[in-house]
């Protein structure tokens, strides 16, 4: 029986969220799964991936092969370079305590990473509303000082009519 670790999609149309699952490779998209290894949501920026690492290099041990997207998913988890390391522990090119400490490090570089992401895109974000409000204020100054001679001029009449009335009145 040949495992594949794919995606089960779910969510409303236009709106995908996939499950990455271990199932039978006969089995439909959507259909039955040997087990869930985690969620994928693309929608959001960054995308959201939780796996269960363990569970994925288990099945990954197994002989399970993952489809394309799969793989780039249990890449960016970290799942293939665990699997990768239990394979050299395996064949005692390094200790457990080693793989360990790589793994984790590995785990640190990409939080920090993601994390540099996310503020990039929170500072840009920050940006663009600075400039629509500095553009809008501009707009609206723009409007104010094209409002303003109208009123002025209209004082101007009225100073005018004051002063011919004064004038008028002097006669």
């Amino acid at each position: 029986m040949p495992v594949k670790i794919r995606l089960q999609r779910h969510g409303k149309k236009g709106k995908p969220f996939y499950w990455i699952v271990a199932a039978d490779a006969r089995a439909k998209r959507d259909g039955r799964y040997l087990e869930k290894l985690g969620a994928y949501n693309p929608n959001t920026n960054p995308a959201t991936v939780e796996l269960d690492v363990d569970g994925a290099v288990k099945w990954l041990q197994n002989g399970a092969q993952p489809t394309d997207t799969a793989k780039a998913l249990l890449s960016y988890k970290g799942a293939l370079l665990k699997n990768h390391l239990v394979g050299g522990v395996k064949k005692g090119a390094l200790t457990e305590e080693q793989a360990e400490e790589k793994f984790k490090a590995w785990l640190e570089e990409k939080a920090a990473k993601i994390q540099a992401k996310a503020d990039g895109l929170s500072e840009a974000e920050a940006k663009a509303k600075a400039d629509t409000l500095a553009a809008e204020k501009a707009v609206n100054e723009a409007r104010i000082a094209a409002a303003a001679p109208v009123v002025e001029e209209e004082e101007a009449t009225e100073e005018v009519a004051a002063e011919a009335d004064a004038t008028n009145e002097e006669e």
